[in-house]
């Protein structure tokens, strides 16, 4: 891990509250087209982030972490989906699903609005605002079809 993402766990670390893991994920950069096949299913997508179990956390190889605010807090963002993971106890670092059971709507809901507060804390904690995370606010369960 190098130095840089070894400071972007300690963020995540520390804004989220999850203890240290034992093992620290791999961040793996990945052609946009990686995110299009894999987490949207082939549909056009504005993804640049994905970390879907396992110790790889994967971020859009034209992201520069290391020069830009935005692009750090999207690789602290997902390492705190990696640090949710490893709370729950899911085989994340035996290289299982990110969910050792499917989650209710619900909770995957609240996961990613725990995810971006962190990403926004992280943000503003360098004197700075964007707007992540903006469209979770209109994000909801539809009850009735859970209940189905």
């Amino acid at each position: 891990m190098t130095d840089l993402y070894a400071t972007l766990l300690s963020w995540a670390v520390t804004l989220s509250g999850y203890p240290a893991p034992a093992e620290p994920p791999v961040v793996v950069p990945k052609p946009h087209a990686f995110f299009v096949e894999q987490a949207c299913s082939g549909q056009p997508c504005k993804v640049l982030g994905w970390y879907a179990g396992g110790r790889n956390l994967y971020i859009d190889e034209a992201l520069d972490p290391e020069g830009n605010l935005l692009a750090s807090s999207i690789v602290v963002h997902e390492m705190v989906h990696y640090l949710q993971g490893v709370a729950r106890g899911d085989d994340v670092l035996r290289g299982g699903a990110a969910f050792s059971i499917a989650p209710s709507c619900e909770q995957a809901v609240q996961w990613e609005h725990e995810a971006y507060a962190v990403q926004r804390e992280y943000i503003l904690r360098y004197g700075a605002y964007l707007p992540v995370g903006s469209a979770m606010l209109h994000v909801h369960c539809d009850s009735k079809a859970a209940q189905r």
